[in-house]
């Protein structure tokens, strides 16, 4: 029933920036975990951000920290990505995805079981 539809993508120069948005077809309450994912061909699904829908609380793979802020509106029911300081190794689909909250947030995929198809970001040298 819960939906979500990502946005945002497409190719940047290295150095560049670009912004992601998740809608989300409900409302987000303090019961959820909301994450980023992204993947490329050959390889395992990576989390890339983390943001507790409760206490505003946020984690980030260590690639990325410094570069990318995960944030949500939740009057919107949007979920975003600010992604700065690109560079060639961020090339990768990206996907939402939201998990109810039971005893905090994880970055691993099974923990979440609404996701969105993806959208592209490819970062050219």
């Amino acid at each position: 029933q819960v939906e979500l539809v990502e946005s945002g993508g497409g190719s940047v120069q290295a150095g560049g920036s670009a912004s992601l948005s998740c809608e989300v077809s409900a409302h987000i309450y303090s019961g959820y975990c909301m994450a980023w994912f992204r993947q490329v061909p050959g390889k395992e699904r990576e989390g890339v951000a983390v943001l507790d829908s409760g206490n505003g609380l946020t984690a980030y793979v260590a690639s990325v920290k410094g570069r990318f802020t995960i944030s949500r509106d939740n009057a919107k029911n949007t979920l975003y990505l600010q992604m700065n300081s690109l560079k060639p190794e961020d090339t990768a689909m990206y996907y939402c995805a939201l998990g109810v909250n039971q005893w905090g947030c994880s970055n691993a995929a099974p923990s979440y079981v609404h996701w969105g198809r993806g959208t592209q970001v490819t970062v050219s040298s």
